[in-house]
């Protein structure tokens, strides 16, 4: 047992030391605050863009893996700094007050996100073939990126929380793919309910997939909610509505 959680460990070490040599570090501003982000090694060539948010702790090793695959698919992708220089979270507790933050001051959201995309288009992605990807915390961003109608073709909410709170139907100018874990505690059949009414009203192209005995963070090797098999139909299902949008 201890060897194969010794094997496990060294297994997480070396895949995460892998991403971090295909990716580049990129500094921007918003204000007098330093943003880090990332960028894939393909940029500069002229490719379709992604934009990743990643989860309530940041840049993590699921968000550098997305990256990673990502360029191999032919995407120039950037994994966006929400919280900035300073402000990256240590543990779960910290994750949670700055997340919620940022989900309840929806326009600083949404404004780091725009910086990010930015970032994406000076990166050399093609711009009109920009797409927003997001987990978790990321996932209510990439819905965030919608409503405030960034230039993007389509936006992927991973495992996201779908809430608005009280603000009023947005027009939804883009198209949209949700994949949810259909054993979500943190997703009420409220939250589901009102957001189904808010994308109908707006008659935007939209798409939501339940996956069978998925938890909240399904996606996430990390995570004790970790479904391989519908992490990987859920990855799938990402590059299928990347590539009707963008190639």
């Amino acid at each position: 047992m201890k060897i194969n959680f010794l094997i496990l460990i060294a297994s997480l070490f070396m895949n995460s030391a892998m991403h971090a040599q295909s990716l580049q570090k990129v500094v921007y501003t918003d204000g007098s605050q330093q943003l880090n982000g990332w960028v894939t090694a393909n940029k500069g060539m002229a490719k379709p863009g992604v934009l990743i948010l990643p989860a309530w702790m940041g840049a993590d090793d699921e968000a550098r893996q997305a990256a990673s695959d990502l360029e191999k698919q032919g995407y120039i992708a950037f994994i966006a700094d929400i919280y900035g220089e300073g402000n990256v979270p240590q543990n779960s507790e910290q994750a949670s007050k700055i997340a919620t933050h940022y989900k309840t001051d929806f326009k600083a959201y949404q404004h780091r996100i725009a910086l990010a995309l930015e970032q994406l288009k000076k990166a050399g992605a093609q711009t009109d073939r920009l797409a927003v990807i997001g987990y978790c915390f990321g996932g209510t961003g990439a819905l965030e990126a919608a409503r405030a109608q960034l230039p993007v073709q389509g936006v992927v909410s991973i495992h996201g929380g779908l809430a608005k709170g009280t603000r009023p139907d947005e027009k939804f100018s883009t198209r949209i793919l949700v994949l949810h874990g259909a054993d979500d505690a943190s997703v009420s059949e409220t939250d589901i309910r009102n957001f189904t009414q808010e994308v109908n009203h707006s008659k935007a192209d939209w798409q939501m997939i339940y996956y069978a005995n998925s938890k909240h963070t399904f996606t996430n090797p990390a995570s004790a909610d970790y479904n391989k098999l519908m992490s990987q139909r859920a990855w799938k299902h990402t590059l299928l509505f990347l590539e009707e949008i963008l190639k």
